[in-house]
């Protein structure tokens, strides 16, 4: 069991893990599995084949869940759209609605997929920098309503949507130091923040906020460009869940 999974264990998670498979190294990436919502899955369908062969797995492990009620509705994304699951498409609770990630990854048209199968709206992010290939790679919103994010990972277009929906005293930008180490690539969970590091500057804006950071580093998955979030799939989020910012 990996740090990430003991550290969100001991803020009351409970975790379903996905055995590893033989020449799929990165199938430890499971918030690529799908996007889930209501006990709804939509799952991913992968753009390069390097990470197809995930697919048939994932599916089985969401067909799974569903045989066992923890699931209660699993979709196929349509053929010709590619979604790399919660790594490019993130629920953010405050504002009821998801942010989608497109370029690098996963298609601009994915974003009304994510909307019919849901029901809420899907603001797509076009992504500008090949090092930030997900949209979790560089974007986080948080519980309290604020996001976290690295500007340059976005085009203009994109930082305009983001500026346009979030106020400006809910928007947390930070420096390369914290965009190369991943530092929104991070789990909210019950008033906590797990991440793999931070500068002392983002540290303190977060405690700020209200919440306790809690450092897991994560060198070798960041090696393989991936950090906490990429490590998990949230399978609990509620359309209509009552959230009470920090």
């Amino acid at each position: 069991m990996g740090g990430v999974a003991r550290t969100l264990l001991t803020q009351g998670a409970a975790i379903e893990f996905v055995d590893p498979k033989p020449d799929l190294p990165d199938l430890v990436f499971t918030a690529n599995a799908a996007v889930v919502l209501d006990g709804k899955a939509l799952l991913a369908r992968f753009r390069h084949p390097e990470r197809q062969c995930e697919e048939p797995i994932f599916g089985a492990t969401f067909q799974a869940l569903q045989a066992r009620a923890q699931i209660d509705a699993v979709v196929e994304m349509p053929e010709g759209l590619w979604l790399e699951g919660a790594g490019d498409c993130i629920w953010d609770r405050q504002r009821r609605s998801f942010w989608m990630g497109f370029g690098p990854r996963s298609h601009c048209g994915a974003a009304h997929v994510v909307a019919d199968v849901f029901g809420v709206e899907c603001v797509a992010l076009e992504l500008a920098d090949p090092s930030f290939y997900h949209l979790d790679t560089a974007f986080c919103p948080l519980p309290s309503g604020d996001v976290i994010y690295y500007r340059h990972a976005f085009t203009p277009a994109a930082r305009f949507t983001i500026e346009e929906r979030v106020a400006p005293e809910r928007r947390i930008e930070f420096e390369s130091s914290d965009a190369m180490n991943f530092a929104a690539n991070a789990v909210p969970l019950n008033g906590c923040i797990v991440l793999s590091s931070c500068s002392g500057t983002l540290s303190r804006t977060l405690e700020e906020r209200g919440l306790t950071v809690i450092t897991t580093p994560r060198h070798a998955f960041l090696r393989s460009g991936g950090s906490a979030c990429c490590l998990t799939l949230r399978l609990d989020h509620r359309s209509d869940q009552i959230v009470s910012a920090l």
